[in-house]
């Protein structure tokens, strides 16, 4: 237990009415809320607060989970948590039940832009895989694919996206002018760290940014996305079922599915695991898919959009040995609209370990 003051959320009142109105308390009334354990991250406050009642609460959870904003992160440019609240109250409350924590309160205020989540607390039946940055077990990463291909499944050209769910972005692309000035001041700063062969890659990119946003223009075979899909955004069954949760939606959106497969794979993986494991995994994900309905999606695709997300901020060879770029450079199944956000990170820091250092410059 901890002596933290208890935040408005945690009150035994809001959280009475919070309960019933989710169906999960009756007639009984939440006393005596406690703080059992808190910690912060980079964005938020995670808080397990454990619940006593009186009357009948057969059904009323032990404890919850309590996701609440940081002060000094509120800011006018910045919303930070709104748009997971956007999620749980627009996406999970109308999506398919058991691929995410149950949710019984989201709220935001646009004024003071604090932001809370009441969640089901996981704690007891569930667990994230250790050993950051080590890669999970192969059974582990079957699992939480499997979870994101009933996820994408789910909405996959669903009529309501970028109407009532998510929104389209601009198809003027404004996006690649600011992303020209950013990758302009990033290399400047790299100076000669960031290699001529990279520079060009950079280039061609931007030179080609129309024509690789194209395939998401179209609108078609599209969904919802995680956007930050890593392997310790899951929470993973105790009991090896394919019960997995997934978790953090702060960077959500209506885009191309295989853009999870290509962070959580090709961004945050060795090399030889990722070799080793990549096809096994990539046809498991079909297989979901298609058993799931969603048909338009190859291996093939899913593939090349490995391959390029891998390939981003690295050189074509031309020793003779097997080049790392897709044989057409970087084409419409391996972009989207939403790439050039995380692109220069990416090359960054590729370029930055290579040279022998480990801090980031900033943009």
């Amino acid at each position: 237990m901890t002596l933290e003051p208890l935040p408005k959320a945690a009150e035994a009142e809001y959280l009475t009415e919070v309960l019933r109105r989710a169906g999960v308390l009756r007639d009984g009334r939440v006393c005596a809320p406690t703080i059992e354990s808190s910690r912060p991250t980079i964005l938020s406050r995670i808080i397990r607060l454990r619940l006593s009642y009186d009357g009948a609460t057969i059904a009323a959870p032990a404890t919850v989970i309590l996701k609440t904003g940081l002060p000094e992160r509120a800011s006018a440019k910045f919303d930070s948590g709104r748009t997971e609240v956007v999620f749980y109250r627009e996406v999970a409350a109308v999506g398919p039940p058991g691929l995410v924590p149950r949710c019984f309160d989201a709220a935001w205020d646009a004024e003071t832009k604090a932001w809370h989540l009441l969640l089901e607390d996981l704690t007891d039946t569930h667990f994230v895989a250790e050993g950051w940055p080590f890669p999970p077990s192969l059974t582990q990463s079957r699992q939480i694919i499997t979870t994101l291909a009933r996820f994408h499944a789910a909405w996959w050209d669903d009529a309501r996206l970028g109407a009532s769910i998510g929104s389209w972005l601009d198809p003027s692309d404004p996006q690649l002018e600011p992303f020209a000035t950013a990758y302009a001041s990033f290399a400047d700063r790299l100076g000669e760290h960031l290699s001529p062969a990279r520079r060009e890659v950079y280039e061609r990119l931007i030179d080609q940014g129309h024509r690789l946003n194209a395939r998401y223009h179209k609108h078609r075979d599209m969904t919802l996305v995680h956007g930050d899909a890593h392997a310790w955004n899951a929470f993973l069954p105790k009991d090896g079922d394919d019960d997995v949760r997934l978790f953090d939606w702060d960077g959500w959106r209506v885009d191309v599915a295989t853009d999870d497969l290509a962070y959580m794979i090709a961004l945050q993986w060795f090399p030889d695991h990722r070799r080793r494991w990549q096809r096994q995994l990539l046809d498991h994900y079909h297989a979901a898919l298609v058993w799931r309905g969603a048909l338009a999606v190859t291996t093939g695709a899913c593939s090349t959009t490995i391959t390029a997300c891998r390939s981003c901020g690295r050189s074509r060879r031309r020793s003779g040995r097997r080049r790392t770029t897709c044989r057409a450079g970087f084409g419409p199944l391996t972009w989207n609209a939403f790439s050039w956000r995380w692109t220069i990170s990416i090359a960054g820091t590729c370029s930055i370990k290579r040279a022998g250092r480990h801090n980031y410059p900033a943009t």
